[in-house]
């Protein structure tokens, strides 16, 4: 029968380009990816504060993105790569980060990431945006333990807030 590979190759073709599509499908537009885009483009950086709820004033980025401290993080040394950063993207910074509302500017600086780049930091805590967070205020990354440490929202303070977010929702979009 010399029709039927004919016929195997056409429909392993035709699984490989479904496969293809799904994938670009479910890449989505959704927050996480202009998160990790901005923090890969190296926009100057703003901190801002904003209150959201539950956890009080906390800081947020230009767009009001929760800003998280990861607590294996030591000396403004961050220590997120790789899968991490995919999930947990640095908050990045071509330039001297601005400070806006309540956030205080004399905390604000930044670290060289081993890959060069520089990571904003606040009260010496390098900033991370978080993945999962799907709008501007969420707070969905709130003592995770992804990674090897727990995540935490800052006050305008530069203090870890330890409040749990309302969890009506699912868990980590990626933590080991």
């Amino acid at each position: 029968m010399t029709r039927s590979r004919p016929i195997t190759c056409l429909a392993g073709a035709a699984a490989v380009v479904l496969v293809a599509l799904a994938t670009v499908g479910c890449g989505g537009g959704g927050y996480g990816d202009s998160a990790a885009t901005a923090a890969a483009s190296g926009q100057n950086a703003t901190i801002g504060a904003s209150n959201e709820g539950e956890l009080g004033t906390t800081l947020v980025d230009s767009k009001g993105r929760t800003l998280y401290l990861f607590r294996k993080d030591a000396a403004s040394v961050s220590t997120c790569f790789g899968a991490c950063a995919s999930a947990w993207p640095p908050l990045q910074a071509t330039g001297k980060p601005t400070v806006s509302g309540r956030a205080h500017a004399s905390l604000v600086g930044t670290t060289t990431r081993s890959d060069g780049e520089q990571q904003v930091t606040y009260n010496g805590h390098p900033l991370y945006l978080y993945a999962g967070d799907e709008k501007a205020g969420d707070t969905r990354g709130q003592g995770l333990t992804d990674f090897g440490a727990s995540w935490y929202v800052l006050s305008p303070a530069g203090q870890q807030v330890s409040g749990q977010a309302s969890r009506s929702y699912g868990s980590s979009p990626g933590g080991a």
